[in-house]
């Protein structure tokens, strides 16, 4: 895998253009386009040049749609070419090039569908896309060309013009056609007659003007992921245009210069849209997203730092250093061995196209295109890092995702001997401002997907994710290390979605979500959802479930995150609606043909799919390459292993992103806790230990390396005496564990020598200060985050002003 330095450059300058073509956004969606990667001008060693024209600059935005002059005979390229090849084939074999038409393809008819012209567009790039790579069998084609300009032309007096209303989701209006549009015109500049290219001009200039605010909706500003695809639209007018304002208000929108900063794309927001201090990414006010918008933004971001580098126009706020640092911050601790995790996809989990795998490799194309313009200490270490991903995953390899450029950046990486290949990274993170939790260990992860009154349960609408009631009730993601399938190898479709892992639910039948056209949020009504962490090594969270939608469910949930096994608790299960309710330990996708050994207390259960099984005081349980669970005082626990046939049609209708009617049959073994009809002040405890042996689970479960010591309304706690560690979820002021709370906290206070370590915060933010009390003499304070102050003695209290903290870890250390 050796490319020469003028091949690489050259080749690291393309997006993301190839049979992923169809993975384009759905409407107002996170992936909304591909997005450019770094350009020949800008990549890593080049000098800048003291201004570039617009011819070169051009040129470098062809270079971030075709690839520019990579060798297409390197054997390294040659499946992307050929996926790039496939794809444009097939729509160019099937584009009505009649002279009666009435489409450009006939399942996207009538064209006046904003979902139609602007899926033609996108299916029009990828064809352009071909005919200017070399390599692939319309590369060149005089007629391919003049059919092109052709279909441009007929699309653009047919459905998309100025004279328009806007009519359906305006994103494909105000984002997904023009960027489409602009990318195919910069591909054909050359062939383009200049009345057509003045009116394609003039059709952005009608929809797209700006990249600050909402054409349809003038008073509303642009935020996030939207500005930073508005920007780049921006910008490819400009440069088509010959127009230096453009090019200005495409780079200062980033900025957001027009109004002071208060969107820039480079600042750490408090509420709504955008980064946060801690790590979290936020989009449409409510959604966790850094899997999906935040993609989308560190491509936008990249692109035009790129597009325009050493130019009069390049990008120089010294804030950018918000983007760099969110590379470590934001993104790398929910990428999983490559993958993203889930719980931060939104409703992008429902796209049959996307996938936690395919959005994983945008993420790490996108970092190593970021880091080839990026300061060497940021550059540096995030090389290091992506290789560590990328030689890890061979469930699906980096190759079979990536496209020509995504692919030149990932080679020289992997061929860089100077560039070691960083370890899979550890550490507990708590995204208060998303409610988000990740806790990750050197053989596997586990992600917690909350939700409150101030972020959504789920994002669904324009017919996508359908059926995503419950996951953000405490969903429970547990990744291992060799198993790195699990939720990309037909997930979604197939599971059970009234069976989600982690989860608490009332048994109703659910009507479908989001059917109709805009983003569908749902915030539940609970205050309590969050937790601390202590060293960076073990977290405590908890989450408080109200019912909604015709359930009067209520629970009070906590895990608690230390070595090698996640604790879940759940007290005060009350519901009276005349229905089960249950809680699910796991429910792990088999696959295909997945015969997964289940042991509970040491006897082997029969492995036929439709086997089911009721044990009434089981004590552990052991699915073979999954791991062990722990149920402490035993549980009546309820087995089924079933064979699920779904598609992915079911829980995606959107107009650009809707999934197939083909079947899709997957194997699962379910574990769950029935609580009965109308329990009341029900409870649960199980122990998760991934990737642990059967003999390791029976183990822990004689042995109880940690204890539980409180499992109800008033708080829930757990010791674990090796570490020194004692975790306390308080739900309102109350002792547990020895520890005194004046108030609804998570607590976690670990003894060592004479060191003692204490994290506190306020997952409801109820409180303005909070008082805690331990039972063990405290002689000083040794330092803290400012917020904790300590009155010592044998029984100390420590004072911790946690009003405007928003849910964040106040940390202290502590001298006995």
């Amino acid at each position: 895998m050796n490319l020469s330095r003028r091949t690489l450059l050259a080749a690291s300058s393309a997006t993301a253009v190839t049979a992923a073509t169809t993975l384009m956004t759905s409407p107002g969606a996170a992936d909304a386009s591909p997005v450019a990667d770094a350009s020949a001008e800008a990549g890593a060693g080049a000098e800048p040049t003291a201004t570039a024209d617009f011819g070169t600059l051009l040129q470098r935005a062809e270079s971030l749609l075709t690839g520019g002059g990579f060798d297409p005979t390197d054997t390294d390229f040659t499946a992307a070419v050929a996926a790039l090849d496939s794809t444009a084939k097939g729509l160019w074999d099937t584009l009505d090039r009649s002279a009666d038409r009435t489409a450009l393809w006939p399942d996207l008819a009538p064209l006046t569908d904003p979902g139609n012209f602007g899926q033609s567009y996108t299916r029009l790039r990828t064809v352009a896309t071909a005919w200017a790579t070399e390599g692939t069998s319309l590369a060149g084609s005089a007629q391919v060309a003049d059919a092109l300009v052709a279909a441009l032309r007929f699309t653009h007096d047919t459905a998309y013009n100025p004279a328009r209303r806007e009519t359906g989701n305006w994103w494909f209006w105000e984002i997904g056609a023009p960027r489409a549009l602009m990318d195919c015109s910069v591909v054909l500049r050359d062939r383009l007659p200049a009345p057509d290219l003045a009116d394609y001009l003039a059709v952005v200039d009608r929809f797209c003007p700006d990249a600050d605010r909402r054409t349809n909706s003038p008073t509303l500003s642009e935020t996030g992921a939207n500005r930073t695809d508005k920007a780049v639209i921006v910008a490819l007018r400009g440069l088509l245009g010959r127009d230096p304002a453009k090019l200005v208000s495409a780079r200062d929108a980033l900025s957001d210069v027009r109004d002071s900063g208060r969107n820039s794309l480079f600042r750490y927001t408090s509420s709504g849209d955008g980064f946060y201090e801690d790590g979290s990414f936020v989009q449409h006010d409510v959604v966790a997203c850094t899997g999906s918008y935040g993609i989308v933004l560190l491509n936008g971001t990249a692109c035009l730092l790129a597009l325009l580098a050493g130019s009069e126009w390049a990008v120089t706020d010294p804030k950018v250093s918000v983007m760099y640092d969110a590379v470590e911050r934001t993104f790398a601790p929910v990428i999983f061995d490559g993958l993203m995790m889930d719980s931060v996809r939104g409703r992008a989990v429902s796209r049959e196209r996307a996938g936690d795998h395919r959005d994983g490799a945008t993420a790490l194309a996108a970092i190593l295109l970021l880091a080839s313009g990026a300061p060497a200490e940021y550059a540096t270490r995030w090389r290091a890092l992506v290789k560590g991903w990328l030689t890890r995953n061979r469930t699906t390899p980096f190759e079979a995702l990536a496209t020509l450029p995504q692919l030149a950046l990932a080679k020289a990486v992997l061929n860089d001997k100077g560039v070691p290949a960083g370890p899979r990274s550890t550490g507990s993170h708590v995204f208060a401002d998303m409610d988000r939790v990740v806790h990750r260990r050197p053989g596997w992860a586990c992600a917690l997907s909350l939700s409150s009154k101030r972020i959504s349960a789920y994002e669904a609408g324009n017919g996508e994710n359908l059926h995503g009631w419950y996951t953000g009730d405490g969903m429970t993601y547990l990744y291992d290390g060799d198993d790195l399938g699990q939720f990309n190898d037909g997930f979604w479709p197939t599971v059970d979605p009234y069976r989600l892992p982690g989860t608490t639910v009332d048994t109703r039948q659910r009507a479908d979500l989001g059917t109709g056209a805009g983003t569908s949020t749902h915030r539940p009504a609970n205050a309590v959802a969050g937790g601390a962490v202590l060293e960076d090594r073990y977290g405590a969270a908890a989450m408080e479930v109200i019912g909604a939608h015709g359930t009067t469910l209520r629970t009070r949930k906590s895990w608690f995150l230390l070595d090698n096994a996640v604790i879940a608790l759940g007290a005060g299960i009350t519901a009276s609606d005349g229905r089960p309710v249950e809680t699910i330990v796991e429910n792990r996708n088999l696959g295909t043909d997945g015969r997964h050994r289940l042991l509970v207390d040491g006897v082997g259960q029969p492995v036929e799919q439709g086997w089911s099984g009721e044990f009434g005081r089981a004590q552990w349980a052991h699915v073979d390459q999954v791991g062990g669970y722990v149920f402490p005082g035993g549980t009546a626990l309820h087995a089924l292993r079933e064979q699920r046939t779904g598609t992915w049609r079911a829980i995606d209708t959107g107009a650009d992103t809707g999934g197939s009617t083909d079947p899709v049959t997957r194997r699962y073994l379910t574990l769950w806790t029935d609580h009965g009809l109308s329990p009341t002040d029900a409870h649960y405890a199980y122990v998760l230990l991934p990737g642990a042996s059967a003999a390791a689970t029976e183990l822990w479960s004689r042995s109880r390396p940690v204890r539980i010591v409180a499992n109800d309304t008033t708080a829930q706690a757990v010791e674990a005496r090796r570490e020194g560690l004692t975790a306390v979820n308080f739900w309102r002021a109350g002792t547990a564990a020895g520890i005194t709370a004046s108030g609804p906290a998570s607590v976690l206070v670990r003894r060592h020598g004479s060191q003692v370590r204490v994290a506190v915060a306020d997952p409801g933010r109820t409180l303005s200060t909070l008082s805690i009390e331990l039972p063990f003499p405290v002689r000083s304070l040794a330092k803290s985050d400012g917020s904790v102050s300590l009155v010592p003695g044998r029984r100390p209290v420590l004072t911790v002003a946690v009003g405007g903290s928003r849910g964040h870890t106040h940390r202290a250390e502590l001298i006995q």
